[in-house]
């Protein structure tokens, strides 16, 4: 079981790991073990998460959201199995972490007409520096 917060937790039947080859340094570690990982959680269909928190979750992910609904991570950083499965799960919890939070609503302001005044002087004065620059015809 992955624990988000509190009232969120992701159980161990929701997430699918696979293991690949790893590319990039590592000899012939590489080539012989499998220590990528490629976490899949399943977010459209998990009992865990409330609808708003799926919503953002989607929005957040981008690219790393599929057409099923699933979210795909995949790591291959570290020369460990083990350390990169930690890693994928970290993520996947701060991803969701992330999604739990709701964004504040943004109030509307608009510029006051002392403001708009100041603004039109200080234009007035600056045209008329500059016209008052050149020569007379």
């Amino acid at each position: 079981m992955l624990r988000i917060t509190d009232q969120i937790s992701i159980e161990d039947w929701e997430i699918t790991e696979q293991f690949t080859r790893s590319g990039g340094p590592g000899g012939q570690n590489v080539n012989k073990v499998n220590t990528a990982v490629e976490l899949r959680f399943e977010a459209e269909r998990s009992p865990s998460l409330p609808d708003a928190v799926k919503r953002r979750l989607r929005r957040l992910a981008g690219r790393r959201w599929t057409k099923e609904g699933a979210v795909v991570i995949q790591v291959s950083e570290e020369r460990s199995q083990a350390r990169n499965r930690e890693i994928a799960r970290e993520r996947l919890a701060e991803l969701v972490r992330k999604a739990t939070v709701a964004p504040k609503r943004r109030i509307k302001t608009k510029v006051s007409a002392n403001q708009k005044r100041k603004r039109v002087e200080a234009k007035k004065a600056r045209s008329e520096v500059k016209e008052g620059r050149g020569w007379e015809r």
